[in-house]
Order: C-alpha cells, then sequence, then structure tokens
C-alpha cells in the first residue's frame, strides 16, 4: 500500500478519523509486516541518531577537503553573545543545521532525510523545539509526517540530486520537515498540505552543483536555508495563507523541472558554483590529493 499522493493521505485521515502519522505508521506496518511498535521504536532509533549527530558535533572537526567544519560552533559562539537577528529558536535552527551537515561532511553518523546531503534540515527544526520541551513521542510522531511527505514526492517526483537537482533534496527536506512541524503545531490536513507545497515552491528549480562533486559546498549552507524556510512556511500554514497551487501539483511540477534540468545541475559538478573558478581550483586541488 504506496502513499501516492497527498490527496490520498488525506482521504485516509478522513476515512479512518485517523491523523497523518498514524496513516504512514500503519502503512508502514503493511509494507514491511511488523508491528506497530516495532515500526515506532525504528522511528525512534533514527530519531536518536539526529540527536546524536548533533550531540557529538565537535567544531574542531574538519571535512578531507579542509572546506567544511567549524561553522556550526562559530553560530553557536555568535549566538551566546545574544545578538542575532533571527531570535533564540531559529538562531538554534541555523546552529543545528550548520552542526548535522557538517557532521556528514566529516564522515560521521547522520540520518539521510531524505538524503544524506538533506541531513540537516529535519533535526534543524525539530531538535530545538524538543530542547524547549516537546515531547519525544510527538517528535516521533512527527517524524511520520515527514516520512509519508518524502515518500510521496519519492513517488510522484524524485528526491536525489542526481535525478532532479537540489530541489529534490533540500527542497523535499524543508517540504518533509515544514509538514512536520505543522503536524506538531497542530495543523490539519489542509495546512499540512499548504506548509508542504510552499517550501517546495520556495525552493523550485534550486540546482545541484557541489564543489569538486563533494557533499560540502554549497551543500551544508543550503540545509540552513531549507531549515528555515521549513519554518516559514509552517507559520504561514498555520496562519491560515494558503498555497494557490494544490500540493500534488506542486510536487509533479518539481519533478518536471528536475527532468528538464540540464545535466551540469544534477549533481554532476559540471555546471553552477562547482564550474567557478574557486570551483574548478578545489577540483584540481582535490585530483592531486587523491593521486
Amino acid at each position: 500500500m504506496a502513499l501516492d499522493s497527498m490527496e490520498e493521505i488525506f482521504e485516509k485521515m478522513e476515512e479512518g478519523k485517523k491523523p497523518f502519522w498514524q496513516v504512514v505508521l500503519d502503512t508502514d506496518v503493511e509494507e514491511r509486516q511488523v508491528t506497530a511498535e516495532a515500526s515506532f521504536e525504528k522511528m525512534r532509533t533514527n530519531w536518536r541518531a539526529m540527536l546524536e549527530a548533533v550531540d557529538t558535533y565537535r567544531g574542531e572537526r574538519r571535512s578531507v577537503s579542509g572546506l567544511v567544519g567549524g561553522d556550526g560552533a562559530k553560530m553557536a559562539d555568535y549566538r551566546e553573545k545574544g545578538e542575532t537577528l533571527s531570535g533564540d529558536y531559529l538562531s538554534e535552527v541555523i546552529q543545528t543545521a550548520l552542526c548535522t551537515g557538517e557532521s556528514n561532511a566529516c564522515m560521521r553518523k547522520i540520518v539521510a532525510a531524505p538524503t544524506a546531503g538533506a541531513c540537516g534540515v529535519l533535526p534543524a527544526v525539530l531538535i530545538p523545539l524538543y530542547r524547549r520541551g516537546a515531547e519525544e513521542d510527538e517528535i516521533v510522531r512527527a517524524l511520520y509526517v515527514a516520512a509519508g511527505i518524502g515518500a510521496v514526492i519519492g513517488y510522484r517526483a524524485c528526491i536525489a540530486g542526481a535525478s532532479g537537482g537540489c530541489q529534490a533534496e533540500i527542497g523535499s527536506a524543508s517540504a518533509m520537515a515544514a509538514g512536520a512541524l505543522t503536524a506538531l503545531r497542530g495543523g490539519g490536513p489542509e495546512e499540512i498540505g499548504h506548509a508542504v507545497a510552499m517550501a517546495l515552491k520556495n525552493l523550485m528549480g534550486l540546482v545541484c552543483d557541489p564543489v569538486a562533486g563533494l557533499v560540502e559546498v554549497p551543500c551544508v549552507k543550503r540545509n540552513v536555508i531549507g531549515a528555515v524556510n521549513a519554518v516559514s512556511c509552517a507559520d504561514m500554514a498555520l496562519a491560515g495563507i494558503e498555497s494557490r497551487v494544490p500540493v500534488d501539483q506542486v510536487i509533479d511540477c518539481m519533478g518536471d523541472v528536475g527532468r528538464r534540468m540540464p545535466v551540469e545541475f544534477r549533481e554532476t559538478a559540471l555546471g553552477g558554483l562547482a564550474a567557478t573558478p574557486f570551483g574548478q581550483a578545489v577540483k584540481k586541488q582535490m585530483n592531486r590529493r587523491n593521486r
């Protein structure tokens, strides 16, 4: 029983009088032939791995290329001064996204959500809420919402940068996070749908152009943008602001944009920032190092 559309999930919610997360959990139980308890504990394991990725972050670590590392620590120091423009929650979102993205680049354990390159978006919006008192079970249920959204995007469009550009990675992660936040704050199917649609629309057409083919630049900082975008879209949806284009049509459109995107902008490191003089210099440096 695959989840083929957001509309299908909404219909199942209505038919069974169930919340979004329960529909996704029931689907997982049927597809993998496991108990609901086993499914929930597996998702809890994912959540705790997200926490671990942030808790074990160390600012002195650097990636092999030397391009990534330390920015999460810089953001933490900046937050401690109390001078952030974005406020306490949003500045922690930024810090958490950086820490998780850097952990990935430094070969630490992360949770692909939906991909390793977009691993920082979901933890970034959820961990600060958890640290502010959200119950762990609430967070796990929100992760089911994110998983259901990701499943629909993967079915109708794509979640890999090689297939659809960074809109398919950071864009999908941002949509998943926006829907999860909206559900966590009590939003119903309409609000969740609008949050997902707006998050995807805001990042539509985003290219995947990793410098030297590494999931480092600009990938780590794009996790920040995906997370901040998710927060803004969740807030808009909860305020009653609607996406004029229905969510499933937005997902289909993203897939179409990805298929039409030139190959240079789909994780090949042949275009965009990867093709700048800086990007080419890093590529040569890495080639020399790998000889």
